[in-house]
């Protein structure tokens, strides 16, 4: 392990437990142990098969939206997936969402771009049914404006929910319209034609200057505009369209089920599935919000005050979450890490976030 990776995986760690000081601070070290003691450990096994196979369904997912570009068996596509997923857990700057891309092209020879542009359309898919989820939710749960938690530089109140709320759903809208902009053949041939016209434009350089922008820059762009359009090609078929969608809301759903199925064995917790539904969405709200790997800090705080909604006690709510927190997050390390065995992939090569893509990745 270099310097660089050493130094950044301990600043991770004292970050991480900062935030999780301030997420519990007010929540005795001896009541949360014996909180944790309490719960029925047997619960924990469906609560990680529902986990792993949500998952397990985020790889077919991936696999129908990939088909647009290039057919891939299932375990080729599980795997770059999975690795992805765990980088993100104990990585900064959830550079898994790269990585998975980049694993992919080495495995499976698809481009990078191509295979960048399939995971943002799953990260558009996931941020709209979550923002769809949401308005279901605030349809049955009165969100108190009074209910409010202060975690280091946030203080997340209703207001902090609607604001991320709102910045997922821009985000959405922006992403759907680059999907539209690239995918749809008029306005891809209107980017090429103005992308071929720009060395004509630049009357100031010497011809051999303005071939090099020609051969080297713009072939360069036009190059990715095709192979984004390639990974967005799904969007142009409505029964790929359509199984995306079915997939998507099944595994959010699943997410909801493994929640609570860990609530079962949680002493104190008597909630019902739509509440600890909207406890997921507002933790997925909440670790939207700049954090460390794992989102260690931010998911207990997001997700105590999800609870303090429900009137869920201060201890009950940061055992429940805490421990569903290792629930979410180890089977996938164990899996990816399996993974990253099979496929012989070197974690450590994205440890510094120096991703060397060449041209041809594009």
């Amino acid at each position: 392990m270099n310097r660089k990776t050493t130094v950044s995986l301990l600043l991770s760690i004292a970050i991480s437990a900062l935030a999780l000081y301030l997420a519990f601070r007010n929540v005795p070290l001896k009541d949360l142990t014996a909180y944790l003691a309490a719960i029925n450990v047997w619960w924990i096994i469906p609560a990680v098969a529902v986990v792993l196979i949500s998952f397990a369904l985020r790889a077919l997912r991936w696999k129908i939206i990939l088909a647009s570009t290039q057919k891939i068996a299932f375990w080729p596509t599980y795997h770059p997936m999975m690795i992805g997923f765990m980088i993100n857990c104990i990585l900064p700057g959830r550079i898994g969402e790269v990585a998975r891309p980049v694993i992919l092209k080495k495995k499976e020879g698809v481009p990078f771009t191509a295979g960048l542009a399939t995971v943002a359309t799953e990260r558009v898919f996931d941020a709209g049914l979550l923002i769809a989820f949401f308005a279901v939710v605030l349809a049955f749960v009165d969100i108190d404006p009074q209910v409010s938690i202060p975690f280091g530089q946030y203080t997340l109140n209703r207001d902090t929910l609607m604001a991320i709320g709102s910045g997922m759903f821009r985000l959405c809208l922006v992403g759907i319209a680059g999907i539209l902009v690239i995918s749809i053949g008029t306005t891809q041939n209107l980017l090429i034609a103005l992308i071929e016209r720009l060395p004509g434009w630049l009357f100031f350089l010497k011809e051999r200057q303005r071939a090099w922008v020609r051969n080297k820059v713009c072939a360069l762009f036009i190059s990715i505009i095709h192979n984004f359009a390639d990974g967005f090609a799904m969007v142009k078929s409505p029964v790929k369209l359509a199984a995306v969608t079915g997939l998507s809301v099944v595994i959010w759903v699943l997410s909801a089920v493994s929640y609570y199925v860990m609530a079962l064995g949680c002493p104190g917790l008597e909630l019902t599935f739509i509440e600890l539904s909207a406890a997921m969405i507002i933790i997925c709200f909440f670790i939207a919000l700049p954090s460390v790997p794992g989102f260690w800090g931010i998911w207990e705080a997001g997700g105590v005050f999800a609870m303090a909604l429900f009137g869920v006690p201060a201890r009950e709510a940061a055992g429940f979450t805490l421990a569903n927190h290792a629930v979410q997050m180890f089977p996938i390390i164990i899996a990816g890490m399996y993974s990253a065995v099979l496929t012989g992939v070197k974690i450590r090569q994205f440890a510094g976030t120096r991703l060397e893509i060449s041209n041809d990745a594009t």
